[in-house]
């Protein structure tokens, strides 16, 4: 099976959780078999994995979420990286040209395009396996995968087909209704439209050049700024006359907000927290080191992070967007794919940090121009390099880095450092990388 995983979104709905680097399908709310937590992602992932442990599966993301995805999947995934944001059409379009190109995948191959964040069981992967050869056998163009509604959304845009058979061709698609319209479309057959396709590589390859002027991947990669933003709906769907859509049956959830994310925790709780005997339909994350205590709250959910503490109704977290937007903070909390960095304090001229790196993992041998920082090694072992000069480190050591001077760290073990930064100027932007061999 060949899939390609759409991966966007900016993070607000899910506020402090999720920032412009950390998207909701990188937050670790869900347990595994063995305890552990797991994201949206890994749990997609897994999910794949365990259906089809060859599938060749890769990641349309923007460059903001690389780190997090080398971070949680390891660097074996595929990833098709979007220089900047062009919506849904440009994205797929430079999946495929990836997938032709530097995968090596035959225009004759299916490739099934979803969500990279569905809440959903094992048979939602054996659906998409028969999606893949529905569209490799069949005349239509495009294959969707049409949901079979619970109750009449109004979140969704629908599918109405031309039959109830397990796979019809497409009647027409009707966009986002009113709660009473969208009554109406069910009792017509309709179908929710999650925003999953199958389709033969060549098909969307040839539609691409037929809307885009590029040669090969690399072409468009080095073009794609120029691309208009358009959904591969308004582009492809609505112009194609073969379409078809298999039903899908089977538990499908987006959590979108922290309403349905709360519906699908395991727990009542991530992370310390304490109810007393009143509570009831209370839900927490917690990310910070301090106990949350929650008493006599109904239908509340809180949520605690360096970016900032929420605490709403289940119902009116739905419509947390537009505050979000007043924010202007920091991001507080990130993960790179070297580990993961948290911020613990900022002043008018410092800020400390605390960074986490994995074993056999470094940072980019970068410098700064206006600050200097000092490293406070807490646990494990590794090694710095400050001007081309190596020197092991051990819990206690302190490393001095004036403005100006090239540096790295790398983690033999688990290493725990406390960065903290000194000057009148400290940005994010002060920053040049440089090449460095070990």
């Amino acid at each position: 099976m060949n899939i390609v995983l759409l991966s966007g979104g900016s993070g607000q709905r899910l506020w402090p959780l999720s920032n412009d680097i950390r998207s909701k399908q990188f937050i670790k709310i869900f347990h595994t078999a063995d305890g552990e937590l797991e994201s949206m992602v890994q749990r997609v992932y897994r999910q794949i994995r365990t259906i089809d442990k060859d599938a060749t599966v890769t990641i349309a993301t923007s460059k903001s979420q690389v780190s997090a995805i080398h971070n949680q999947l390891g660097e074996d995934v595929g990833i098709s990286v979007e220089p900047c944001r062009r919506d849904t059409f440009p994205a797929i379009a430079l999946a495929a040209a990836y997938l032709k190109d530097v995968k090596g995948i035959s225009e004759d191959e299916p490739v099934v395009v979803c969500p990279v964040d569905p809440y959903v069981e094992i048979d939602y992967f054996d659906a998409l396996k028969d999606l893949g050869a529905q569209a490799a056998s069949s005349n239509a163009n495009l294959v969707l995968m049409g949901i079979e509604p619970t109750y009449p959304s109004e979140k969704y845009g629908y599918i109405i087909p031309d039959t109830p058979a397990p796979v019809s061709t497409v009647s027409m698609f009707k966009e986002k209704p009113t709660k009473e319209i969208a009554e109406q479309y069910i009792s017509q057959g309709a179908l929710w439209n999650g925003g999953v396709f199958a389709f033969r590589l060549g098909y969307v390859l040839d539609r691409a050049h037929a809307l885009i002027d590029f040669e090969n991947y690399e072409d468009l990669f080095n073009k794609y700024e120029t691309l208009d933003k358009i959904s591969f709906d308004y582009a492809v769907v609505e112009h194609e006359d073969r379409i078809e859509v298999m039903r899908f049956s089977g538990m499908w959830k987006d959590l979108g907000t922290w309403n349905t994310l709360t519906e699908a925790m395991d727990s009542h709780n991530v992370g310390e927290a304490l109810f007393n005997e009143t509570c009831r339909n209370v839900h927490v994350v917690n990310e910070l080191n301090l106990p949350v205590l929650c008493m006599g709250l109904k239908d509340i959910v809180v949520s605690a992070s360096p970016d900032g503490i929420l605490v709403s109704d289940k119902e009116q977290s739905s419509y947390i967007k537009p505050f979000v937007n007043t924010l202007d903070h920091r991001v507080m909390f990130a993960e790179k794919s070297w580990g993961s960095f948290r911020v613990l304090d900022v002043q008018p001229e410092s800020m400390t940090i605390k960074v986490t790196l994995h074993p056999g993992h470094r940072m980019n041998y970068h410098s700064h121009m206006y600050r200097d920082e000092v490293w406070t090694i807490v646990s494990g072992t590794g090694r710095t390099v400050v001007d081309g000069m190596e020197q092991p480190v051990h819990p206690g050591d302190v490393v001095t880095m004036e403005a100006g001077c090239r540096h790295t760290i790398i983690a033999d073990t688990e290493l725990t450092v406390i960065e903290v930064q000194l000057g009148k100027e400290i940005s994010v932007h002060d920053k040049q990388k440089f090449e460095w061999e070990e």
